[in-house]
């Protein structure tokens, strides 16, 4: 493995200094992604291993929408929607009325399906789908209650890294935030770009933060939203025995925890006709969630387990309009033993394959060869009583939500384990949410003090990512920042537009897609 990694020129100098062989840049042939669509699509051919650039290439699938307004146009905008296991060509599109207005005026907007992930040379660990859903039928869904289910759990994803060893070890070994950094300098210099503009919302942001390192002089302006601690991805840049698995050392469950405490304080603040489970109080709608969870521990609804409806609930409160209602609703309905209907899906956008295979086996491949975790199955258990004893149901699943690393077959060839703080070309601007039930706010301060320029702007609201969950303050910081540089001032806070159960304004789509099951996304 190498450790760190610096710009020279074009050339990457690598670890022990020699510079690693020049590669070429990707030919972007770029045409309409569906007939009519205004999204453009393209395939950029890149080495799979950058020390090896005339090696085995993998293909990246890109799409752009042009700025609006091409005669103010100031560059390209590109885009991370998360995951690990996020493809781009499929949530840019979903989200893109999600930006700023200004910023879609003057920036083309590109994103990518990462490798490994989606459109782009993917991870895929069975020989049909049908294989593939019988493979996550034989184990439980959130998290495993009990012994008989933790056997099998571990057995699923024991089977799980023997199959995709013999499928494709060596694309399990390339595809590192590291890599993708690499391609997405390669990307950069493919549409004529001589500084990178990006924005990276949750997995984003580990990404950004790793291109800031290893090109500081090559940003002009990121936007890190909802953030990854990079000490507590690299586990202190240490693979000696992590203690704890990679969300419990960035504090998923407590985040998680305080969230959901948010959600039924104010759903308990309101009335049913706002929020469906109310209880008429605070109190009483915590315990009477409290006793829903007992219910569905003895006694599922059709489906509904206690631990799939933990998973569904969690994930439920990334978006707050109008994830936190629908959520409602679905407890509710599970509280007078009726089958609750799952959220619908976003409309697939106008691409060539809007419903890509994202089968869990692609997030764990970055996460679990990027990000230390306990090797041993047998210590998951008593890590989850440890993290529900502070963190209640939420502990329990983002214990088990990277399970699947402790057998996984590879660690990435090139991976970036610090250090943080290489002074860039222009500052970062850090975003932060409050209550993230994914990507802690500790995580964000973390983030901009780690890295060497960067500004912390908070967002004193709900969900995953202020980008999803709109702010039209945060958007006027961020859409100033990409078009002249301007920081907001130190200790900017800014408030969500709609408050949760209250109606919003329809707008965009959603994220979603890819990663483990409680993949940061």
């Amino acid at each position: 493995m190498t450790c760190s990694t610096v710009l020279t020129g074009q050339d990457l100098a690598v670890a022990g200094g020699a510079p690693a062989p020049s590669v070429p840049v990707p030919q972007l042939e770029w045409s309409p992604c569906v007939r009519g669509s205004a999204f453009d699509c393209a395939t950029a051919k890149v080495p799979l291993d950058y020390n090896n650039p005339s090696g085995r290439t993998i293909e990246l699938a890109v799409v752009k929408r042009k700025a609006t307004d091409p005669g103010r146009r100031i560059g390209t905008l590109f885009f991370n929607p998360g995951g690990p296991g996020g493809p781009g060509t499929v949530q840019m599109p979903q989200n893109y009325e999600r930006f700023p207005r200004e910023v879609r005026e003057r920036f083309d907007i590109i994103s990518w399906d990462p490798r490994g992930i989606g459109n782009s040379t993917a991870v895929n660990c069975f020989a049909s789908p049908e294989e593939a859903a019988d493979w996550s039928a034989s184990k439980a869904a959130g998290f495993p209650v009990g012994e008989k289910e933790r056997v099998a759990f571990i057995a699923a994803y024991k089977d799980l890294a023997r199959r995709c060893e013999q499928r494709d070890p060596e694309l399990l070994r390339h595809v590192s935030t590291t890599d993708t950094a690499r391609d997405l300098d390669q990307l950069r210099r493919a549409v004529g770009e001589s500084h990178l503009t990006y924005q990276g919302i949750s997995y984003g942001t580990i990404l950004g933060a790793t291109y800031a390192n290893l090109f500081p002089d090559k940003v002009r302006a990121m936007v890190l939203d909802s953030n990854i601690d990079p000490e507590a991805w690299t586990n202190h840049a240490s693979d000696d025995n992590p203690r704890l698995t990679t969300f419990l050392r960035m504090g998923s469950d407590r985040t998680a925890a305080a969230t959901l405490d948010q959600f039924l304080t104010l759903c308990g603040s309101t009335t049913t006709a706002h929020c469906a489970f109310s209880a008429g109080s605070p109190e009483a709608t915590r315990d009477k969630f409290d006793q829903l969870m007992q219910k569905l521990r003895k006694h599922p609804v059709g489906a509904w387990t206690y631990a799939g409806t933990v998973a569904d609930v969690v994930n439920s409160l990334y978006i707050v309009h109008p994830g936190w209602t629908d959520l409602a609703g679905r407890l509710q309905a599970l509280w007078q033993g009726r089958v609750a209907e799952p959220s619908p899906l976003p409309p697939p956008p106008a691409v060539p394959n809007p419903n890509p295979y994202l089968g869990e086996e692609q997030g764990a491949a970055v996460l679990c060869g990027d990000s230390p975790n306990p090797r041993d199955p047998n210590v998951y258990h008593g890590l989850e009583e440890a993290a529900a004893a502070r963190a209640g149901d939420a502990g329990r699943f983002w214990t088990w939500a990277v399970e699947g690393c402790s057998t996984w077959p590879a660690v990435a060839a090139d991976r970036y384990l610090g250090p943080w703080n290489k002074p860039t070309a222009h500052p970062v601007l850090v975003v932060g949410t409050t209550y993230d039930p994914s990507t802690p706010y500790t995580n964000a301060q973390a983030m901009a003090k780690q890295l060497a320029n960067a500004r912390l702007l908070t967002h004193n609201g709900y969900g995953h990512t202020a980008l999803i969950n709109p702010s039209s303050c945060i958007n006027t910081y961020t859409g100033r920042y990409f078009i002249d540089g301007t920081l907001p001032p130190s200790g900017t806070t800014c408030r969500p537009d709609t408050p949760p159960f209250s109606a919003p304004k329809p707008i965009g789509g959603a994220t979603g897609g890819g990663g483990m099951a409680g993949t940061v996304s």
